[in-house]
């Protein structure tokens, strides 16, 4: 496996490792790194991935500057390595929903992780994150995703995932490739208020999505929330009969 870097907003990193034997077209496993004067990483990438992971981290920023450990929700390529970036950052701590710190990152977490409430801004020093809850959006009550400010960059988590090993961001339609994913995967949970709650992602008009498996997005992020709300709409109707 190796592992890329590559800048896809002013001072955002997507750190990318590929895995050519997940799926017929292989499939990329993406953190993000926001360098800030507290700087963040969004994934922590399971533990096996740690040393090129960090690796990488390191030609950007120290990893001992780390300041926070963020992820979508508590599975493996998520925050698997969470402990082992903690050791190697004495400073950082995890921040994120109150739903997962109740439920499973005060248990795990080698130090007390940071609750953040709904819309509340982490302000990283040049950068801003704002949280959101999108419980069971893609999946997992404790679903969160980030979203910068100043660059208009949405951290999208697993929202969006697509298989293959494409540029690091695109400005080509990547809704329809995300339909090819999840009708291949099925990992999303249908409910009332997936759609509502990716619509409610959508009027932050963001700019660049940032996405965990595949490409990122570059150019009119609030159409391809909606257009993926609307699929995702489809798939509830379908679920439902």
């Amino acid at each position: 496996m190796q592992t890329r870097t590559d800048e896809i907003a002013d001072g955002i990193y997507r750190i990318s490792t590929y895995v050519p034997d997940v799926t017929p077209d292989g499939f990329t496993f993406n953190q993000f790194l926001i360098r800030a004067e507290q700087p963040l990483l969004f994934h922590t990438g399971p533990r096996a991935m740690f040393a090129g992971v960090s690796q990488a981290v390191s030609r950007i920023v120290p990893v001992a500057n780390l300041r926070w450990i963020a992820f979508g929700h508590v599975e493996a390529d998520e925050c698997g390595s969470m402990n082992q970036w903690l050791a190697a950052a004495p400073r950082a701590e995890v921040a994120h929903g109150a739903i997962g710190v109740m439920v499973s990152l005060n248990d795990l977490c080698d130090r007390p992780p940071r609750a953040l409430a709904d819309g509340e801004v982490l302000d990283l020093g040049g950068k801003r994150v704002r949280h959101f809850d999108t419980p069971h959006v893609p999946h997992s009550w404790e679903a969160r995703v980030l979203y910068e400010e100043t660059t208009r960059t949405l951290l999208a988590g697993d929202l969006f995932t697509h298989t293959g090993n494409g540029p690091a961001v695109t400005d080509k339609d990547i809704v329809q490739a995300a339909k090819a994913g999840e009708e291949m995967f099925r990992a999303s949970a249908y409910t009332p208020g997936t759609a509502p709650a990716i619509r409610r992602l959508a009027d932050l008009q963001p700019t660049t999505l940032a996405v965990m498996h595949g490409s990122s997005f570059r150019g009119d992020g609030a159409r391809a929330l909606r257009d993926l709300a609307g699929l995702y709409e489809g798939w509830m109707r379908g679920a439902a009969q």
